[in-house]
C-alpha cells in the first residue's frame, strides 16, 4: 500500500534546485572568477587560495550550530537566512575594490551558502527516506552537477558584460529564486500524515532486505561520535572533499597556465566534469541501495586517485579528458553515499547535529586542501606536488572507507517523524 500523496519527492526536486543555483553561481564557478581576479589585480595563487579556504573554514566552524538550528528551527527558517546572506555576499562581490574586502564578501557568501545548501538540504531528505534514501540523496545531489555544467554560461557572461555585473546579477537570481525555493524545504512525513518513502511499513514484509547498517536506532550527536563508523566516514569524506576542493579551486588555473588552454577552453573541461558527475549520481543512486554503500566509497576514491594522476603528469590533452570521466563518474558516485551511509548507521533524529559535527572534519579537507596546492604552485612554480599530495589524500581515502563498518547497536530512540511531530 502507497499513499496517494507523498512529500518526499517535491523536497527532493526543491533541494536539486537549490544545490543546482549555489553550484552554477558560485562553488564550481569560483576558479573562474579566480582567473579574472588574477588577471585584474595580480592576487597569488596563495591568497587566492586563502579567501577560498577561509568559506571552507568557516563553513566547518559553522557546521555544529548549523545542524543544531535545523533540528530546533526547521530547514525552511535556516535556509531563508542563508538566501538572504547568499544574495548580499553577491552583491558585495560584485563591488570588491581589494582583498580584505574580496575575503569579507567571501565569508559572507560561504554563510548563506551553508545556510541554504547542502547540509540544510541532505537534513530535510534524509527525513522523508530510508529504503530508497541512496537514490533520493542522488537526484538531490543532482543539482550540484547541473548547476556546474552552466559553468560555461557564466564564463560567457564574465567575459561579455564583466564580472562585476556578473556577479550582480547572480545576486538577483538568489534572491529571486532561492526565497520560494527554500521555502519548500521543511517538516517530516508524520507531520503530513504520510509515511517514510511514501510506503506504509504494514506493507513491508519481515524479510525485505535492508542496507547494511540500517536499523531502528536513532543515535544522538554524543552516541555518534563515540563510533569509529563516525570517525571513519568523516575521515573518507574529508579526503574526498580535498580531492574536490583543490581541483574545483585550482583546475582553471592549472589548464590555463600550465596545458596551454583559453580560459573558455578550460571551463568545458570544468563544464564537463559536472556532467559525468551527474552519470555518476544517476549510478550510484540505483547501486546505493542495493550494493554496500562502503564498497561503492572505496571504488569511487580509486577513480579519483587514478584521474588525479593523469591530470598531474599530463603531457597529452588525452589524458586531461580521461581525467574528466574518472574525476567526474567517482565524484557522482560517492557523494551521496556519505550522507546515507550516516542516515544508515546513525538515525535519522539528529541528523543535522551529527552532520554538523561531522562537517568541522570533513570541511578541513575542503579547505585545507586549496591552500595546500595553491600555496605549493607559488613555491614550485608548477602544480605537481600539490596535486600529488592530493593524490595521496584519496589512497588514504579508500582505507578510511574500508574501516568504516556499521556501529554496534545502542540504546534505540524514537523515529525521526515522532520526534519532529
Amino acid at each position: 500500500m502507497t499513499n496517494r500523496r507523498f512529500d518526499g519527492w517535491r523536497i527532493v526536486g526543491a533541494g536539486a534546485a537549490m544545490q543546482a543555483m549555489q553550484a552554477g553561481l558560485f562553488l564550481s564557478s569560483y576558479g573562474n572568477y579566480a582567473v579574472v581576479l588574477n588577471q585584474q589585480f595580480g592576487w597569488s595563487k596563495t591568497m587566492l587560495s586563502v579567501g577560498y579556504s577561509a568559506t571552507r573554514f568557516e563553513s566547518a566552524l559553522l557546521g555544529p550550530i548549523q545542524g543544531w538550528a535545523l533540528d530546533r528551527y526547521g530547514t525552511r527558517r535556516v535556509m531563508r537566512v542563508g538566501v538572504v546572506l547568499l544574495a548580499l555576499g553577491f552583491f558585495g562581490f560584485s563591488q570588491i575594490q581589494n582583498l580584505w574586502h574580496f575575503i569579507l564578501t567571501l565569508v559572507v557568501l560561504a554563510v548563506g551558502a551553508s545556510l541554504s545548501g547542502f547540509l540544510s538540504v541532505t537534513t530535510a531528505v534524509v527525513r522523508w527516506f530510508e529504503r530508497k534514501r541512496a537514490r533520493a540523496l542522488a537526484i538531490g545531489s543532482m543539482g550540484f552537477a547541473i548547476g556546474g555544467a552552466a559553468a560555461p554560461g557564466v564564463v560567457f557572461l564574465l567575459e561579455r558584460i564583466g564580472w562585476r555585473w556578473t556577479l550582480f546579477i547572480a545576486g538577483l537570481i538568489v534572491a529571486v529564486v532561492g526565497w520560494p525555493v527554500s521555502g519548500m524545504m521543511d517538516g517530516a512525513p508524520a507531520d503530513r500524515d504520510q509515511f517514510v518513502d511514501g510506503i506504509d511499513p504494514a506493507a513491508i514484509g519481515p524479510d525485505e532486505t535492508r542496507a547494511e547498517g540500517v536499523s531502528d536506532v536513532h543515535l544522538t550527536a554524543n552516541e555518534a561520535i563515540r563510533t569509529r563508523a563516525f570517525w571513519m566516514i568523516s575521515l573518507g569524506h574529508a579526503s574526498a572533499l580535498l580531492v574536490v576542493g583543490s581541483v574545483m579551486a585550482h583546475l582553471s588555473l592549472y589548464l590555463t597556465e600550465e596545458q596551454g588552454f583559453t580560459l573558455q577552453q578550460a571551463s568545458l573541461v570544468g563544464g564537463a566534469v559536472p556532467m559525468l558527475q551527474l552519470v555518476g549520481m544517476l549510478l550510484g543512486g540505483q547501486l546505493g541501495d542495493r550494493v554496500n554503500k562502503r564498497l561503492l566509497a572505496c571504488l569511487a576514491m580509486g577513480g579519483h586517485l587514478i584521474g588525479l594522476v593523469l591530470l598531474t603528469h599530463a603531457n597529452q590533452r588525452w589524458m586531461i579528458w580521461a581525467f574528466v570521466p574518472l574525476h567526474g563518474i567517482a565524484w557522482g558516485v560517492r557523494g551521496p553515499l556519505m550522507q546515507a551511509l550516516r542516515a544508515d548507521y546513525f538515525g535519522s533524529s539528529h541528523f543535522g547535529k551529527i552532520m554538523g559535527f561531522s562537517s568541522v572534519i570533513v570541511m578541513a579537507g575542503t579547505a585545507g586542501g586549496p591552500l595546500i596546492v595553491g600555496t605549493l604552485a607559488d613555491t614550485t612554480g608548477t602544480y605537481e606536488l600539490g596535486f600529488t599530495i592530493v593524490t595521496i589524500a584519496a589512497a588514504f581515502g579508500i582505507l578510511f572507507f574500508m574501516l568504516a563498518t556499521p556501529p554496534n547497536a545502542m540504546k534505540p530512540e524514537p523515529a525521526a517523524e515522532a520526534v519532529l511531530a
